[in-house]
């Protein structure tokens, strides 16, 4: 069973259904679960051979209407998050610097319904690069030095890197600032064999209101116009709204629609999709799939 499937069964079972009610809300719990695997995905660290080090203190920002709703529970929603991301690392071979935390916070710029997710490494005080399963440590890597304490728009700072932790990994100066990250440079994602190197397929489609469009060629065109590669009947798609192109990774791009596009509860003009992202054009929400084979 997958990592978000249980996480979900777990949340069936919490305050006796109060979840179900709170999540009414246009932000699900599954679509912010989903955001920080992509959060470790996309910030993973190879040290060597044997160790990928993925960040471990997370922040979701809500809308002030959706913050309202969900702050009740926001103890029990990060220790729910949290452990799910310490069963996706387990099933990714990641590790981590020090303990998993998941908070969440108000951000007066955002709309209900969308979020940002924000993330850094920061090493406890007993911990080396602690794996995501049971089992000892793995020794401590070579000593790099450590980034400077990450400051949150606003003026509130993190708290510094505790006496006597372990040095932070060197990490490869970025190309550029991260939107929305803390203020660490955010180190390059892992590579990662392609699908042609391993000798297999990757076969994309998009379903819209339960039916599948097959996407057979580089790119698919979203939008009202018959012309459209997939045609969306709704007033609030423009004629050509959005282009999907498919690869290593794949993308979406506006093509200057009127409304703009919604990927995975943030608005963007381009965005990297992954099997399961949710794509939002007018009041149509679509689907994004891949399978090898």
């Amino acid at each position: 069973m997958g990592v978000l499937k249980k996480f979900e069964q777990r949340l069936e079972g919490l305050v006796n259904g109060t979840f179900a009610k709170v999540f009414k809300s246009e932000v699900q719990p599954v679509e912010i679960a989903g955001a920080l695997q992509r959060e470790c995905d996309n910030n993973a660290t190879i040290w060597n051979r044997d160790r990928t080090v993925v960040p471990n203190d997370f922040i979701v920002e809500l809308s002030t209407p959706d913050f309202e709703r969900l702050s009740p529970y926001s103890g029990q929603l990060g220790d729910e998050l949290a452990g799910m991301v310490r069963d996706y690392a387990k099933q990714q071979r990641y590790t981590f610097m020090g303990p998993i935390k998941v908070n969440l916070e108000k951000a007066d710029d955002l709309d209900t319904g969308l979020y940002r997710v924000r993330s850094r490494t920061l090493a406890s005080s007993t911990s080396q690069a602690a794996p995501a399963g049971p089992g000892p440590a793995a020794p401590a890597p070579a000593p790099g030095g450590g980034g400077p304490a990450a400051q949150r728009p606003g003026g509130a700072g993190f708290p510094p890197q505790p006496a006597g932790a372990p040095p932070m990994p060197p990490s490869p100066p970025p190309a550029g600032g991260r939107p929305g990250g803390y203020g660490y440079p955010q180190p390059a994602a892992p590579q990662r064999p392609t699908a042609a190197a391993q000798g297999s397929r990757t076969r994309h489609w998009i379903e819209i209101n339960g039916t599948r469009h097959q996407i057979s060629r580089a790119t698919l065109v979203l939008g009202r116009s018959t012309e459209a590669d997939a045609r969306i009947d709704d007033p609030g798609v423009s004629r050509r709204h959005c282009e999907i192109r498919t690869g290593t990774p794949s993308t979406i791009q506006d093509l200057g629609s009127t409304n703009g596009i919604v990927v995975d509860g943030q608005h963007t003009t381009r965005a990297t999709l992954r099997d399961g992202s949710r794509i939002v054009v007018g009041s149509t929400t679509v689907i994004y799939r891949q399978a090898e084979g």
